[in-house]
């Protein structure tokens, strides 16, 4: 179990790399070289470390998206290059939706692009590759914003939140899935157990990597609680901000509102 403390904002998270302070600036670079090496194997990798329950908290997300099945719906999925989130959207309503993915990383978003044509949904996904912190969208042009587990390699996450509500419309929402700060006793420690000792080995036997898992679960640690980040959400002008823990807390559903 680590002594780490974790950030009681989102704008101490620029300058954290898990659990080591970095230069403003270099975060970033280092986030991609993670994301370079472990797109391949990212969603098994997903199954492993949540012993398959990340399905679950996607499908309770893609429920409260609520995507339309009767008019014209377009959601905007930011750090989501392999593409499981928008596949799910544009199943649940009915192939009506049309998802455009955005990522840092071309290597997950490659993945990605395979998966939608194996899959046959290339005619209601694209995707895009550029910066969270500063979107290529026109104003108003979403009625959705999501986000799986991504905000926390953000470095500033203040920037993306106000992007999420700038590309929005009237109406529309955000919808945020992290992992979060467990809130049940016992579980913690085993949850603390599983991330420092099991999952670092288990990434260098499947991906051949330790290092990158060992950022990955470091990043959980590091990123602000439930309350903090709902905190975050509110400043950057989202109304009706609530969350939902999931497991105990290991995840987080994050929602608010463009009024």
């Amino acid at each position: 179990m680590t002594n780490a403390s974790r950030a009681h904002s989102t704008a101490e998270m620029a300058t954290a790399y898990g659990f080591e302070p970095v230069a403003e600036g270099q975060k970033q670079e280092r986030v991609d070289g993670v994301f370079h090496s472990v797109a391949s194997r990212y969603d098994l990798m997903n199954d492993i470390m949540s012993v398959g329950v990340h399905r679950l908290w996607k499908s309770v997300m893609v429920t409260k998206a609520a995507p339309s099945k009767t008019r014209p719906w377009h959601s905007l999925d930011v750090a989501g290059g392999t593409g499981d989130i928008a596949f799910r959207l544009v199943e649940a309503s009915n192939k009506n939706a049309n998802v455009t993915v955005l990522d840092i990383n071309g290597s997950m978003l490659e993945v990605g692009r395979e998966r939608a044509v194996k899959n046959g949904l290339s005619d209601h996904v694209d995707f895009v590759e550029a910066n969270a912190e500063e979107l290529p969208f026109e104003d108003n042009s979403f009625d959705a914003y999501t986000v799986a587990f991504g905000i926390r390699n953000v470095p500033h996450m203040d920037r993306a939140l106000a992007e999420a509500y700038r590309v929005l419309k009237p109406g529309g929402q955000f919808l945020c899935l992290e992992f979060s700060d467990v809130d049940v006793p016992f579980l913690d420690k085993f949850y603390d157990a599983w991330s420092f000792s099991g999952i670092p080995a288990i990434g260098r036997v499947v991906t051949g990597d330790a290092e990158s898992y060992r950022y990955l679960v470091e990043s959980i640690r590091k990123f602000p609680n439930q309350d903090a980040f709902a905190a975050a959400v509110r400043k950057a002008e989202f109304a009706r901000v609530d969350y939902r823990n999931m497991t105990g807390g290991i995840a987080a559903l994050h929602t608010g509102w463009k009024i």
